[in-house]
């Protein structure tokens, strides 16, 4: 068995923790859904967040609204702060133990962050 990263990205409209919940828990339902792994297949995940957003930590949301997610690894970040770049942004990167190739694995960018990689649209 291997490991696959799966990528994802999504915007909110405003720095609130309600926002930034419902974000987070649409990112990784929708991530679950288009990639159907097992919570015991995640090897760790890695939240990053653009510096306008930092109201609540999303790994803190992930473990209180997917229970199963208890002994996963995970961490944030902020998202390196690139001029222009696409603001108010959440990217969740999900490693995963899987047999599948890497162009198996669906990728999710969701909102304004569907800019991101219009290459891996479906």
């Amino acid at each position: 068995m291997q490991q696959r990263g799966i990528r994802g990205a999504i915007t909110v409209n405003s720095n609130n923790i309600e926002e930034i919940k419902n974000a987070v828990i649409e990112l990784i339902n929708k991530i679950k859904e288009q990639n159907n792994f097992k919570e015991e297949d995640i090897s760790h995940v890695i939240f990053t967040m653009t510096d306008d957003l930092n109201c609540v930590y999303p790994a803190k949301i992930a473990r209180e609204n997917f229970p199963k997610w208890k002994y996963v690894p995970m961490v944030c970040f902020n998202e390196m702060k690139i001029e222009n770049s696409l603001e108010k942004c959440l990217r969740i990167l999900i490693v995963i133990n899987t047999e599948l190739a890497q162009n198996c694995i669906n990728h999710v960018y969701l909102k304004g962050a569907e800019v991101l990689r219009k290459d891996l649209k479906k």
